[in-house]
């Protein structure tokens, strides 16, 4: 019973990131995914001071606070930070 508790915790988790991502337009969202890409991992030493700046305003238009409490909420059984 847990184990199938566990993956709609993380359907709905996987389902709030697509809405989150939808708050970006198509080409801030690929940009985003390019800055991740060439951070590999490592974003003050491998990108710019532009675009670790660039990176941030992206990620703050995520609503990550949001997210965050949408994902506790999934994990604990509710739905919740949805925009």
């Amino acid at each position: 019973m847990f184990f199938w508790l566990r993956v709609l915790a993380i359907g709905k988790v996987a389902l709030l990131a697509k809405d989150h991502l939808k708050l970006l337009e198509p080409s801030e969202r690929s940009r985003l995914a390019k800055l991740v890409a060439q951070s590999k991992g490592r974003p003050r030493s491998n990108l710019s001071p532009a675009d670790r700046e660039e990176l941030l305003g992206l990620a703050r238009k995520l609503e990550p606070a949001a997210f965050a409490k949408g994902a506790w909420g999934a994990a604990r059984g509710r739905m919740s930070g949805k925009p």
